[in-house]
């Protein structure tokens, strides 16, 4: 709330999504803005805020990629996700009490999305039982040829991250009940992932991935 006082957006009209709908961001999207500094004092308030609210970390890292050379039209942006934060202002993380000893994640990747570079965003979010403790969402440092090798690749980050969990609740005598599950949308990776015979095709990524 102080924020959105501090912006002068406490009393605007509420939105529904942080973004509109296949919103593509790019740097030359409208005229520089003549004075940076209240774009990036706020993108640095909403980083912060991303600790605490996944829902927003996909945006938030989307506008902080732009911080460098901000135009009117991503300050427009950025107030249109202080609307969202309006209207979600009561949203929290629930972590509930009972809830079974087990890991899990999501992940995702918006293969080659950035408008500048042709790089993929990738995000994940781990589960402990019903409760989310981790989360991501970040550009891909290396450059994907196909789909299949953006969703591979967080595929891969999501392993490693539930790999670290699980070894620091083994470290706290929390010993997960299952074997961790990552979830992903992607035929192509989860075949990739199960069936050796498909890494032939893949030996470029083979060292960094392939642990998995």
């Amino acid at each position: 709330m102080d924020l959105l006082h501090r912006t002068n957006t406490a009393h605007a009209k509420p939105m529904s999504t942080p973004l509109p709908p296949g919103c593509k961001l790019s740097l030359d999207m409208g005229a520089p803005l003549t004075d940076p500094t209240h774009y990036r004092a706020t993108l640095r308030s909403l980083q912060y805020l991303s600790l605490t609210r996944p829902d927003v970390c996909f945006t938030v890292n989307k506008l902080s990629q732009l911080m460098h050379k901000p135009t009117y039209v991503h300050w427009k942006l950025v107030k249109r996700l202080l609307r969202y934060l309006l209207g979600t202002v009561n949203h929290c993380l629930l972590l509930h009490h009972h809830s079974p000893c087990s890991v899990h994640a999501f992940s995702d990747a918006d293969w080659g999305g950035n408008m500048e570079d042709l790089s993929s965003t990738s995000a994940y979010v781990i589960y402990l039982g019903r409760n989310p403790i981790s989360w991501s969402s970040k550009k891909q440092h290396t450059t994907a040829c196909l789909s299949i090798e953006a969703e591979y690749k967080i595929v891969a980050d999501t392993a490693a991250e539930i790999s670290w969990v699980c070894s620091l609740l083994f470290e706290l005598h929390f010993p997960v009940s299952h074997t961790p599950v990552i979830y992903c949308d992607n035929i192509g990776a989860t075949q990739l992932s199960f069936n050796p015979v498909f890494h032939s095709r893949m030996k470029h990524v083979a060292i960094d991935f392939h642990f998995i």
